[in-house]
């Protein structure tokens, strides 16, 4: 049972520290994970628990442009530059994935290791999109089986778990807990789960009154989240 948690604070990224198995490393989390700066990439670099920073340019979809992918290639640059374990990436284009593009930035990557994210999930036929992430040299796909709450995609995770055969790793994402990511793995039989575990705060002050922060943009890495889901997943594994 695998434990990934995605943080976009520095706070978050001590949190994980002997609780999370993998970190992704975003910033952003409020508008689904972009690319992290290299402030937050540099501390990272002393993290015990491996790192896999997003590659995403910007918010919205995730039909880049060729400006867009020349960033994403930069940004992969970066972070192997930096000597952090793994990528994440995801590019779209009509109804499937943009092979060309996932190609380069696969190559880019070298010998981090590349996770395609949740792009899968706005893809109609994700079992196609499966087969594609194998041959491009994917590790893992990260997935909710295409809900908006994982909980809601279970017969969809599950086809894409039968359909692995062991030879890509299915991340289940999106709304995953401690209470219900036993249920997650016995519809499913997945085994590695990936959670925010984050808790919201009320900001306070002349920031608030000018903007500068809102109810759903201030949510911290709460590292009691992380260790009570990292108890139910032992739990998981000891009843297995």
């Amino acid at each position: 049972m695998q434990l990934e948690v995605c943080v976009d604070t520095v706070d978050g990224i001590f949190a994980c520290q002997g609780r999370a198995d993998r970190i992704e490393l975003c910033s952003a989390l409020s508008a689904g994970g972009l690319t992290p700066g290299p402030g937050l990439i540099q501390i990272a670099k002393g993290s015990i628990v491996p790192v896999h920073a997003m590659i995403r340019p910007r918010s919205g979809d995730f039909d880049f442009d060729s400006a867009d992918l020349q960033c994403c290639l930069a940004d992969i640059r970066a972070v192997r530059d930096a000597g952090l374990a793994g990528v994440v990436l995801g590019v779209s284009s009509g109804q499937g994935l943009n092979l060309r593009a996932l190609r380069e930035q696969v190559d880019a990557a070298g010998p981090m290791i590349c996770t395609l994210h949740r792009v899968i999930d706005t893809i109609e036929d994700p079992v196609e999109a499966l087969e594609q992430a194998i041959d491009l040299g994917f590790a893992r796909i990260l997935t909710s089986g295409g809900a908006l709450r994982a909980e809601d995609g279970l017969e969809r995770l599950a086809r894409m778990q039968d359909a692995a055969q062991n030879r890509i790793e299915i991340m289940v994402g999106s709304g995953v807990t401690a209470q219900n990511a036993a249920r997650i793995h016995h519809a499913t039989g997945i085994r590695s789960f990936h959670a925010s575990c984050n808790i919201g705060w009320t900001p306070k002050g002349r920031a608030v009154d000018l903007g500068f922060a809102g109810m759903e943009t201030c949510r911290n890495t709460d590292p009691g989240k992380i260790e009570a889901l990292r108890l139910a997943l032992q739990r998981i594994r000891a009843q297995s």
